[in-house]
């Protein structure tokens, strides 16, 4: 089994480039002293993560990304990161941002949760938010288009 995985629940979605996917976020992971276990992202729709945050987190709102840590051992990195292509949509456009860099720029959120950032407080989500940039200057960042 591959240290990443990619899967769709109830929506159909092909991300592209996932091989150059994989290795931008392996060098992140790396560039912070972890190394990967197991990593997966689900791409589902609003309704789907709506019903794993009501489930699991006992959270009854919309999200973007719902991230599990079952991380076991210091310097491991092991969770699930379930993704909304639909929220992901919406937010890219409210933000006028593309739909790619919006799709990356959550996906490395989910990872940056696993390597132990936070965003709970208004520092915590400027710290998260500088690293997610960061992130997303490597020059290993897929820059195809969807």
């Amino acid at each position: 089994m591959s240290e990443v995985t990619f899967f769709c629940e109830d929506i159909s979605f092909n991300l592209p480039r996932p091989r150059k996917t994989t290795s931008w976020i392996k060098q992140v992971i790396k560039e912070e002293g972890f190394k990967i276990k197991s990593l997966s992202f689900i791409f589902c729709s609003d309704d789907y993560l709506h019903q794993i945050n009501l489930q699991y987190l006992n959270h009854d709102t919309y999200t973007d990304i719902v991230t599990f840590d079952i991380s076991e051992g210091v310097g491991k990195v092991e969770g699930d990161i379930f993704i909304s292509i639909e929220r992901v949509k919406e937010n890219a456009n409210n933000l006028k941002k593309s739909f790619q860099e919006e799709v990356h720029r959550v996906m490395v959120h989910g990872v940056l949760h696993l390597l132990g950032y936070k965003d709970k407080t208004k520092n915590e989500k400027l710290e998260m938010r500088s690293k997610e940039d960061l992130c997303l200057s490597l020059p290993s960042v897929p820059r195809e288009t969807f």
